[in-house]
């Protein structure tokens, strides 16, 4: 008998919304976090290459997802499953590794000559 795991990945996409200002005329953000589910080679696809503070957009689509608990108490859950995803904006994490990338390659290059 074989056993196939399905790797899975969750994935917190947070948003920075304006909401309006303050008291004092500052204006406020509202952070809305969203869970997303992404499983086998997309989920590690960006387990291994989205860092904190990239911009990702995603495809998904919602899963319903209704239980009755221990209790025998209807429980009611929506997933959000990643079927696509592309980068945006890189970062401040992916910004320095790739600044740090390219110092390396001009200092090699500066070797060479």
């Amino acid at each position: 008998m074989q056993t196939v795991c399905h790797a899975t990945d969750r994935i917190c996409l947070v948003g920075n919304d304006y909401a309006g200002k303050d008291e004092q005329g500052n204006a406020r953000e509202a952070v809305t976090s969203l869970w997303f589910v992404a499983f086998e080679s997309l989920g590690e696809a960006i387990a291994k290459n989205a860092r904190k503070g990239d911009q990702l957009i995603l495809q998904a689509h919602i899963r319903s997802n209704n239980w009755t608990d221990k209790d025998g108490e209807k429980q009611y859950d929506y997933s959000f499953v990643a079927q696509n995803f592309r980068f945006g904006a890189p970062g401040k994490i992916k910004r320095e590794e790739l600044a740090a990338r390219r110092d390396e390659r001009e200092g090699a290059l500066e070797t060479e000559i």
